[in-house]
């Protein structure tokens, strides 16, 4: 009588669990990386009245130097020394 292989119990995965054609997906910069070799110059002041687009230089009151990695329609995701932000911006 012949016999059939039996099924192992482990599924079959990778460890990145990453499809094979998919974009690698770039590493994100650090604040220090966005704003290193930047003069205070280069720093707009931040105000909700103001549009921004990615990757703009700017400088809170509060929260000090930041870079904006996100843009939605009405807020702005800011990359701070202590991490990131969600912050108004005017419809542009």
């Amino acid at each position: 009588m012949k016999r059939t292989k039996a099924k192992s119990g482990a599924a079959r995965t990778s460890d990145t669990n990453q499809d094979f054609f998919a974009r690698p997906v770039p590493k994100e910069k650090t604040w220090s990386e966005h704003t290193e070799g930047h003069a205070d110059s280069d720093y707009a002041p931040y105000s909700m009245a103001s549009t921004f687009k990615m990757g703009a230089l700017v400088v809170h009151p509060k929260f000090g130097k930041g870079v904006i990695v996100e843009v939605e329609r009405l807020k702005v995701g800011v990359l701070f020394e202590d991490g990131p932000r969600k912050l108004g911006q005017s419809v542009g």
